[in-house]
């Protein structure tokens, strides 16, 4: 009969396709996107850009983290389902604090982010004594308690949430880069951090499906607001364009490749990089997505800046993640991609076309970057690389 840790632990014989608790976790995300984007739609300038880029980096990192922890251990244990439960709910808590996290409730953000963390972290470390794996459990619990240290004084004091929240996060995201390594213990080896490359990668394209869901949601409600006018149907078409062309840009061919990469690759490489691309490419809908909602409720304003800059920022800060995520798949750059990026990038000069028409270049630019992938995967196939 197995022990009480082993039972915790994902067994090789265990399903590597997420469970019913993982996708409900990733519900609470739903909530989080919007809201972020809302906080930026409200604060169109770079202060609150990099407002919102704290918040969703925050948010973010409680799912990477709760992804590890579920390619880690047994989803079907029930301590492991009831920490994907409070994780959800506390991702939840933090998506109503985003609107107000950096002014009344910071501490709610602070609070539901650290107690997320330390809840799995104390849970896994008593399951698992007396098993080798409760060394990984007690370093990663150690690095999230120094965390929660400026996390939770953030929330306490506004005058320095920004500083505090920025060190904590860099504790955070610095800490699997390095291998947790915590005194009298040392780092955490390659073998404790292997992750099941099939599963993580299908949990990545769910989450750009949840991110791209929101896209889509807020053009759709952008547009359900207008008078479905001629120029408003056309950029809510453009947009929707927008949104297909990045899913598949996403999947191929990269995305396909991103299982066996992670699976034999170096995990406090790979694994940890992919997370932060990530970041940036989700970083890149939620402005996407603010963008959207400019364009279609103003198609025919000229001379907005701001709003040039909105529209076009979010698709390349989408393709500059996506082609780092190709880069760290390939280890080859495609100068091709760049020299798409550079064009949405002098396109951003040029203020005085109508959001509309500065929509369809956004648009023709992943069409054209989507064309090159294609070739790329039929070029993959003949063994001449992608």
């Amino acid at each position: 009969m197995a022990s009480r840790p082993q039972r915790l632990l994902r067994g090789d014989d265990s399903s590597l396709n997420a469970s019913f608790l993982e996708l409900f976790f990733d519900l609470a995300f739903v909530l989080a996107l919007s809201q972020l984007a809302g906080h930026l739609l409200h604060d169109l300038t770079l202060v609150g850009a990099l407002r919102t880029a704290l918040l969703l980096t925050g948010v973010w990192w409680i799912w990477v983290t709760t992804t590890w922890f579920a390619d880690w251990y047994d989803p079907a244990s029930p301590s492991v389902r009831w920490l994907l439960i409070g994780a959800a709910l506390g991702s939840l808590l933090a998506g109503v604090a985003i609107p107000h996290a950096l002014d009344g409730r910071g501490l709610l953000f602070a609070g539901a982010y650290v107690a997320v963390h330390i809840a799995r972290g104390v849970v896994t470390v008593f399951a698992l004594r007396g098993h080798p794996r409760q060394r990984r459990a007690l370093r990663i619990l150690c690095w999230f308690s120094v965390s929660a240290v400026p996390w939770l004084a953030g929330g306490f004091l506004p005058a320095w949430r920004v500083p505090l929240w920025l060190a904590a996060l860099a504790i955070d995201l610095t800490g699997p880069r390095l291998g947790w390594p915590t005194p009298r213990m040392g780092r955490t080896g390659r073998q404790e951090l292997h992750l099941a490359g099939e599963h993580f990668a299908e949990r990545y394209q769910q989450i750009m499906i949840i991110a791209l869901g929101e896209l889509v949601l807020v053009a759709g409600l952008s547009y359900a607001g207008t008078q479905l006018d001629p120029p408003q149907t056309a950029a809510f078409l453009l947009v929707f364009a927008t949104a297909v062309l990045i899913g598949l840009l996403y999947v191929t061919p990269a995305g396909q490749r991103l299982g066996p990469a992670i699976e034999h690759a170096d995990p406090t490489r790979l694994g940890v990089i992919t997370g932060y691309l990530h970041l940036v490419m989700i970083a890149g809908l939620v402005v996407t997505a603010v963008g959207a909602e400019l364009s279609i409720a103003h198609p025919t304003k000229t001379g907005d800046t701001t709003a040039v800059v909105v529209v076009l920022g979010g698709p390349m800060l989408f393709l500059a993640g996506r082609i780092l995520f190709s880069l760290a798949i390939h280890r080859r750059l495609s100068w091709a991609r760049v020299v798409a990026l550079l064009v949405l990038a002098g396109a951003a000069a040029v203020v005085r076309l109508p959001l509309l028409a500065v929509t369809g270049v956004a648009t023709g630019v992943v069409l054209l970057v989507v064309v090159l992938d294609h070739a790329g995967v039929l070029s993959y196939r003949r063994g001449s690389g992608a």
